[in-house]
């Protein structure tokens, strides 16, 4: 179980630390629930996305998706690691233009980007607009126009790939709200070819979430090469930049499967290597955009142990003091995680429980049947893999308050956003 958590992670007296401290401590000292980000963990994983890429095909960008978990501490971290950002909001990028991230660094997704994002995004000088269908197209070159600039973009293409994840977390299918379908993709090139204030220089495509095959990459990127290279032909395009998303799985459990940041790369590097050889294509500059691979181990959730309900013969609930307003992954997609008691690490004494959370949905279980040692109202359960998509999605559901989270490393704690407050909640109020 402890290889799902940080690289930090150590057992000391029988108690959890993470990036030399201590989770019950932590969980005194700034409350629950708490999430923890492992500074080492999150560094090194940017260092090892670099590096699989950088030496398999040296013309590429580490772009890291926000959409997996942003704020401003990350931001820096980011910056500093050399990494671009993918952002899907005028929040997200309001959160980059925050701590100076390099603008040229920034691509810019969506499929429904307002006038008002747009507008942002020319004027603070995003390197690219991914644009994603034909309404955005005319928005952005009557807007580039007024701006009185060409902006660069990238068309983002659906190339109908199945990448075998759950329907919640595909994007590349035909079916789907992402990216001009490959029936539409002649007309969407010519039209952004045509347009006086846009400058086309590549594509982009993103298959879905959670993916534990290599090969639904390979097909993708074959058949977007195969296009390019007709387009080539008959319209003079050329293409400069392939961005070909993110979505490389990570374990969230002991049992369940995922590929190496090395084998993601060399999948994508050398088909990309092959098919620009074979269509005589001079290779392209590589964008991935990784999310939930860099950031999904760096995370750890701390709660605190509450009621307890046996039904006997039927089962026992352990209820937490978090849930679904700070994960709603186990309601919304059947996610599974794994969990240890932070302060009975080795305990062998085992029962069987249902990991509960505390709000008003029958449907708030975080874990269900999972095996720990007998627990105690005021025992810490820590959840690992917690870095991704749970608290971009968090919300205050029953009216409850978002969590603190913290940075650590070297045995120090570094608070990177406070727990909401009851006037928090209320500041937006009128009456």
């Amino acid at each position: 179980m402890l290889r799902l958590f940080p690289q930090t992670t150590q057992v000391e007296k029988n108690h959890l630390f993470i990036g030399g401290c201590g989770a019950v401590a932590l969980a005194g000292e700034f409350g629950t629930p708490l999430y923890v980000f492992d500074e080492t963990t999150l560094r090194g994983k940017c260092a090892e996305y670099r590096g699989e890429f950088a030496q398999r095909y040296p013309d590429s960008l580490v772009s890291y998706a926000c959409k997996a978990f942003i704020n401003r501490a990350l931001a820096q971290v980011f910056k500093e690691e050399g990494l671009g950002l993918d952002v899907v909001s005028g929040g997200e990028l309001a959160i980059a233009k925050s701590v100076g991230f390099p603008m040229e660094r920034v691509y810019f997704n969506g499929n429904n980007k307002s006038h008002q994002e747009l507008e942002l995004a020319i004027g603070w000088g995003v390197g690219r607009i991914v644009v994603d269908n034909f309404y955005e197209l005319s928005l952005l070159n009557e807007i580039a126009k007024e701006a009185g600039t060409r902006q660069e973009i990238l068309l983002r293409l659906s190339p109908g790939v199945d990448p075998h994840t759950h329907a919640h977390l595909t994007t590349g299918a035909i079916d789907s709200k992402f990216g001009f379908p490959m029936a539409q993709a002649e007309e969407a090139l010519t039209t952004a070819m045509s347009s006086p204030f846009i400058e086309l220089i590549g594509i982009h495509f993103h298959i879905g979430s959670q993916i534990v095959e290599l090969s639904p990459y390979k097909q993708a990127i074959e058949s977007v090469l195969d296009f390019a290279a007709e387009m080539g032909s008959k319209h003079g395009f050329k293409l400069k930049e392939l961005s070909t998303g993110g979505g490389l799985a990570i374990a969230y459990t002991e049992d369940s499967p995922s590929p190496t940041i090395g084998e993601f790369a060399e999948a994508i590097a050398s088909t990309l290597s092959l098919m620009s050889e074979k269509l005589g294509l001079e290779p392209p500059r590589l964008i991935v955009e990784p999310g939930r691979s860099i950031v999904g181990q760096a995370g750890v959730t701390l709660y605190t142990v509450g009621a307890i309900k046996e039904i006997r013969g039927v089962r026992k609930y352990v209820s937490v003091d978090g849930g679904i307003a700070d994960n709603i992954r186990p309601a919304l997609y059947g996610a599974k995680y794994g969990a240890i008691v932070a302060n009975k690490v080795a305990d062998e004494n085992l029962e069987r429980v249902t990991v509960a959370g505390k709000f008003c949905q029958s449907g708030d279980i975080l874990i269900q049947d999972i095996d720990l040692p007998k627990l105690e109202p005021g025992d810490i359960i820590a959840v690992p893999c917690c870095g991704a998509y749970c608290l971009s999605m968090a919300s205050n559901y029953n009216a409850s308050l978002k969590p603190a989270i913290v940075l650590v490393k070297d045995g120090k704690a570094r608070l990177i956003r406070r727990r909401e407050s009851y006037e928090d909640l209320m500041n937006y109020d009128i009456i």
